[in-house]
């Protein structure tokens, strides 16, 4: 089972995008797939509740007798959407299940503070120093022609970590999350440009081991 977790301990910085999205992604592939909400706000929970039945199955935690959330027999992907402070004792426990991390940056200057402090506590983390756990960055909501941008990018590259994607600000992810959808659910007419950020991210979470 690969388990791939989207994290930043700020709100708003596009984690339930990127979860909904891979998440999606997988099950159009064919793959049995989980996505797991551990946020607080559920809110991948709530887009699963809406999203239209004929579309390709994503399954939630399996609650037993026991009150234990577990990924569903079967399973063979697993996203993991994660709430805001994100830290401590509850990182270390979803980075021991993850192959993959994602983490998502706006490009603002509140963005990019608390993911500077999260990334240094995220790389000091023992599964991702030993390597059992892959991390990327992916820059949302990003218009290259501002100087925020050109900031992005000066700031991610001041870390030694792979940049999958900026992913431009359209409200297309906004319109498709409304009804349940991601971009991949879309006609490609209408998704083309778009989907075609994603391909780095597809490739990179489609090696992982």
């Amino acid at each position: 089972m690969k388990t791939f977790l989207v994290a930043n301990p700020k709100g708003g910085s596009g984690k339930s995008t990127l979860a909904t999205h891979l998440a999606a992604h997988f099950a159009h592939a064919g793959q049995q797939v989980m996505l797991g909400d551990i946020d607080r706000q559920h809110s991948a929970r709530e887009w699963l509740a809406s999203r239209p039945a004929h579309l390709p199955a994503i399954a939630t935690w399996n609650i037993g007798h026991d009150h234990i959330a577990r990924p569903p027999r079967g399973a063979s992907h697993v996203v993991l959407d994660t709430p805001a402070g994100l830290r401590g004792k509850m990182l270390d426990k979803v980075l021991k299940l993850s192959a993959r991390v994602i983490v998502p940056v706006q490009p603002s200057i509140f963005d990019m503070r608390a993911t500077r402090v999260f990334l240094d506590a995220l790389l000091a983390e023992k599964a991702v120093r030993k390597g059992r756990a892959d991390v990327a960055v992916i820059g949302m909501r990003v218009d290259p022609r501002t100087r925020a941008a050109a900031e992005l990018e000066r700031f991610l590259d001041s870390f030694q970590l792979p940049v999958l994607a900026y992913l431009r600000d359209t409200q297309r992810y906004v319109q498709a999350a409304a009804g349940g959808l991601t971009l991949f659910d879309l006609p490609p007419g209408q998704s083309e440009r778009d989907r075609e950020q994603w391909q780095p991210i597809i490739a990179w979470a489609e090696a992982a081991d």
